[in-house]
């Protein structure tokens, strides 16, 4: 009846454990610093009785060293100790006075270290003492075999103690994984709100300029600008028409100039060959040149090539050729005549489209469309930024649920019982 009463009596510890992500941290603390104060009571008589031994095995040793100096030894004997103590007795004390530390982690290298080097020189020399130092040696290997003993104690606790903490490092690291994620999720929606912000400040400006370039589109002075600008086509295409009519003068005669170029360069004839350059360099220029300086050069380069057609050194090849230098004085005025119409109109041209640059609301026009091309490039790029930040937070919440089961797990493994985690209310993405 006692027992029974006991067993429903008897309180029950909960299958699961519940714990918050925020009191992971100390939790963990309080296990490692758990697992420490258990090493530490499982290792401290091991190291006592590992220190107690090291210090008896160095009393024997240097016991037998004084032994050398026994009068009474037998001499066969004597040769041995001579030979071999010294060096065992040397390797035994570079042994046994290795630094132990206090740490644990630090204490254990170094006592197998200690301990390795105390076999091999009882391997190694003692073997040769153990006819001379019978009881000494079997001292030794005594001590040897304690300290031995103890090692495979610290061992246990230490291999114990590793697998806890390794544990115990890999659950921090989770947590710390899952950590840098809400930090920086919550970096995320603070950017994500500033662009949001942006973007529809920037799309309201872009509205308000649409709506001011509507209402200039609409004034009055836009019928006017109109005008201007069908004047201005009808002139450009008069410029267009002169400019054709110069090109195909220029280009017949320059073709003629250069003929007579390079028989003036054969020739010899410097200041020939140079009025010659002059005039074909303003013909083939793009630019429709001054017309008083290209007359002055068709002044100088006109009886050259007259002088060369006339002597049969050139051979004109079509009628437009014939036609120019039958005539050069004609020719003169009319390529004048044609330049000079073609700056006329290119001034007239100029004059208009200044006027038309500088009126106000074409200004106002072309000041509201550079802020809304800016503007729309800016709203582009933070639409481009607000996308790349959707996908990023995506794949961050592909990643949430592996590591949270993982931690989980990781801590079940710890506790050794199931364990609920209160993180995904936390962990928002």
């Amino acid at each position: 009846m006692y027992k029974f009463l006991k067993d429903i009596l008897k309180k029950k510890e909960p299958e699961n454990v519940t714990l918050t992500f925020d009191a992971i941290p100390a939790w963990l603390d309080d296990h490692e610093e758990g697992l420490r104060t258990k090493l530490r009571q499982e290792t401290d008589t091991p190291v006592r009785n590992i220190r107690n031994a090291t210090a008896r095995l160095q009393h024997i040793v240097n016991g037998i060293a004084e032994a050398e100096h026994d009068p009474a030894i037998h001499p066969k004997l004597k040769t041995i100790a001579k030979n071999s103590l010294p060096l065992f007795v040397k390797a035994m004390k570079a042994s046994l006075s290795k630094d132990l530390p206090e740490d644990i982690e630090e204490f254990y290298p170094a006592v197998v270290e200690s301990v390795k080097g105390c076999l091999n020189s009882t391997r190694g020399q003692g073997r040769y003492l153990q006819v001379v130092f019978p009881k000494e040696m079997a001292s030794v290997k005594t001590g040897i075999d304690i300290i031995g003993h103890e090692i495979n104690a610290l061992t246990t606790s230490l291999t114990d103690y590793r697998k806890q903490k390794t544990m115990s490092d890999e659950a921090r690291s989770l947590y710390n994984a899952l950590l840098d994620i809400r930090i920086d999720a919550e970096k995320a929606r603070e950017k994500d709100h500033r662009i949001t912000a942006r973007i529809t400040d920037i799309t309201s400006r872009i509205e308000t300029l649409k709506n001011g370039l509507a209402d200039l589109s609409a004034d009055a002075e836009m019928d006017t600008i109109a005008k201007t600008r069908s004047t201005l086509d009808e002139m450009e295409k008069k410029r267009e028409v002169l400019t054709r009519a110069y090109t195909t003068l220029s280009m017949t005669a320059s073709h003629v100039f250069r003929k007579a170029e390079k028989i003036a360069t054969k020739q010899r004839h410097p200041t020939e060959t140079s009025a010659l350059l002059h005039t074909i360099e303003l013909l083939s220029d793009h630019v429709v040149p001054d017309p008083e300086e290209l007359d002055s050069a068709l002044v100088l380069a006109s009886p050259i090539a007259e002088r060369m057609i006339a002597a049969e050194e050139i051979t004109l090849k079509n009628k437009e050729e014939r036609g120019i230098f039958s005539d050069t004085a004609q020719f003169r005025q009319d390529i004048r005549a044609t330049c000079t119409a073609v700056k006329e109109q290119e001034n007239e041209s100029r004059a208009i489209q200044e006027s038309l640059s500088s009126h106000p609301v074409l200004v106002k026009m072309s000041a509201l469309e550079r802020e809304k091309t800016q503007l729309e490039y800016m709203l582009e790029k933070e639409k481009q930024e607000q996308k790349e930040l959707v996908e990023w937070r995506e794949k961050i919440k592909e990643k949430i649920p592996t590591l949270e089961k993982a931690l989980r797990e990781k801590i079940e493994g710890i506790i050794g019982k199931g364990v609920q985690l209160l993180i995904n209310d936390q962990m928002k993405v």
